[in-house]
């Protein structure tokens, strides 16, 4: 019997609605994990590298994963609704509600809570934006993260109009403040002999520029890595640009690896308040970061210590010969600092 073959593919703009909810398979945090992501990023957060002071501090047997490998990983199980993706507009509100360790089991589900179509432009194919709500839980059903993010999909027809007009300015309006995301229970004690600028040494609106430049590479495997389905990230003919396009993901996590040469004395990240990818990124393609400390916020003895900074970066890509340099990120996030 010769049956026509089911075609598997991503939905198109018009194919969602709100309230569409749906799942991925759960990823168990391996050391695999922990090391392709020291791999790519280089990142100098301490307590994740440094197994016996992490065990110190936690009180907890098994390494502390970064929390960015966790973000990844959930972003990356949200991406079946996202598979035709032309670029991730932004992310709101994440929460990291309690730290991540070695064997965990992360599993997201993800909901779309809002749809706007863009305004038609004259020689271009319809698009619209999908505010997705993602909702991650551990092994013990207890949440681990909670976020919203935007992506931008084509619509199948191009002339296409779906009528949908929802506000997305509200999109995570309903957040936690990020003290909410402090771990409980962490003594910082075994700390006390890491050198370098600490929280108490800054003052709001203190600022910093970090010279070396990062080089993407190896874009993909953090794609493939964290189960995300975007195919704009995999094939170039499928991306817009005609090369494959960065995942925001890789972006955002080579920039905090550059704030931790900054700042090394970074406990952990607890919150975003708000990520905003500005342009595309393309693999290759050299990033530089700055950054402001814009509030700082005392924790009590009782909770550790040390203090929440609200950290602004901005992060800028170069490529070509002579260079062009464009501004690709503008992310507002709160960590732990001693």
């Amino acid at each position: 019997m010769d049956e026509q073959p089911i075609h598997i593919g991503g939905p198109w703009f018009e194919d969602l609605e709100r309230g569409l909810s749906f799942d991925a398979p759960a990823v168990t945090l391996t050391e695999g994990h922990a090391a392709l992501h020291a791999a790519l990023f280089g990142d100098r957060m301490r307590l994740p590298l440094d197994h016996h002071t992490s065990g110190a501090v936690t009180g907890r047997g098994q390494p502390l994963v970064h929390p960015l490998v966790a973000i990844n990983i959930a972003i990356g199980q949200s991406t079946w609704v996202s598979q035709r993706v032309k670029g991730n507009l932004f992310y709101r509100g994440l929460m990291l509600r309690r730290p991540v360790f070695v064997g965990d089991t992360l599993h997201t589900t993800t909901r779309v809570v809002a749809l706007r179509q863009n305004r038609a432009q004259a020689g271009r194919a319809a698009t619209g934006i999908a505010a997705l709500e993602m909702t991650t839980i551990d092994q013990q059903g207890d949440t681990v993260l909670r976020f919203w993010r935007c992506p931008m999909l084509p619509c199948r027809d191009p002339a296409a109009a779906t009528g949908h007009a929802d506000d997305l300015n509200a999109v995570g309006a309903d957040a936690a403040p990020p003290a909410e995301g402090l771990p409980r229970g962490w003594s910082l004690g075994p700390t006390a002999h890491w050198q370098g600028i600490r929280a108490q040494d800054l003052g709001p609106g203190r600022r910093f520029t970090v010279e070396g430049r990062d080089t993407i590479t190896c874009a993909p495997e953090l794609v493939r890595l964290s189960l995300n389905m975007a195919m704009a990230h995999t094939d170039a003919r499928l991306s817009y640009l005609g090369e494959r396009l960065v995942y925001g993901g890789h972006v955002i996590s080579m920039a905090f690896a550059q704030v931790t040469r900054a700042l090394p004395n970074l406990l952990t990240l607890t919150a975003w308040e708000s990520c905003d990818h500005l342009a595309p990124v393309v693999e290759n393609d050299r990033l530089r970061s700055t950054l402001a400390v814009t509030d700082i916020v005392p924790v009590e003895a009782a909770r550790g210590g040390g203090a929440l900074l609200r950290i602004a970066v901005e992060t800028f890509a170069s490529r070509g010969d002579p260079e062009t340099e464009t501004r690709v990120l503008d992310w507002k996030f709160w960590a732990w600092s001693l």
